[in-house]
């Protein structure tokens, strides 16, 4: 019996789990910051399955439907959730919370996309959903005693955002890849500039102390980049 073989898919099986809990940690216990690190985890998860599945030549149609499903609950319902409870509690209840349930909807289109385009090999067309997860995943902690002073401010920014990066997700959007083929600055500069840029973010926001929303940042410089090279 070829155990490595299956090492990807229980990779992938421990982002899903991650991304189940995270909705629970929302749901259940109120509790963004648990879920801001288990959907942290559960990225983590996600680049490694990949990693594992290169690595072992260990490729297959389950693995890449159960990749697909992972990816929906731990970067689509997950921080939908998180959206979900934050317009509920800062607009006690109003219809504007669904506004949330849009990002896993969003997010299923968009890996649909992905699994049928042929074009996206080395890069991508459109937001990837675990940068999507991410940037909600840390902000919303963040905003949420914000919120609770100025609900109505903060609403429509939450709103705004969740129909920008609802439309990011399933755009014809150039996003450049983190794979490195090689280490020279000619075949990689985009992922450089970003990593230089990520350090400099984190210490920055460390120092204010706000180290969190450091996360956010980094992924709106992502798509700024992306947007800078179109390629």
């Amino acid at each position: 019996m070829n155990i490595s073989k299956h090492i990807p898919n229980t990779i992938t099986c421990l982002n899903l789990l991650s991304g189940a809990l995270a909705c629970v940690m929302v749901m259940r216990y109120d509790n963004t910051l648990a879920a801001f690190y288990l959907i942290l985890l559960a990225a983590v998860f996600d680049f490694s399955d990949g990693f594992a599945a290169r690595s072992l030549h260990a490729y297959s149609k389950i693995g890449a439907e159960l990749d697909s499903l992972a990816d929906v609950v731990s970067f689509g319902l997950a921080p939908g959730c998180m959206i979900f409870v934050c317009l509920d509690q800062i607009t006690n209840g109003n219809f504007v919370r669904f506004v949330g349930l849009l990002l896993p909807v969003f997010a299923a289109l968009r890996l649909a996309k992905f699994n049928t385009d042929t074009r996206q090999t080395t890069s991508f067309l459109g937001l990837p959903v675990p940068s999507t997860a991410l940037f909600w995943a840390a902000l919303i902690p963040v905003i949420e005693p914000f919120g609770m002073q100025h609900p109505a401010v903060c609403s429509i920014v939450v709103v705004a955002l969740v129909g920008a990066f609802c439309g990011l997700m399933v755009s014809e959007i150039p996003m450049f890849s983190l794979k490195f083929k090689n280490f020279t600055w000619k075949d990689n500069h985009k992922p450089f500039i970003l990593i230089a840029l990520s350090v400099a973010w984190i210490v920055l926001f460390a120092v204010v102390g706000v180290p969190m929303i450091s996360v956010s940042v980094i992924i709106c410089s992502y798509i700024l980049l992306s947007l800078i090279f179109k390629s």
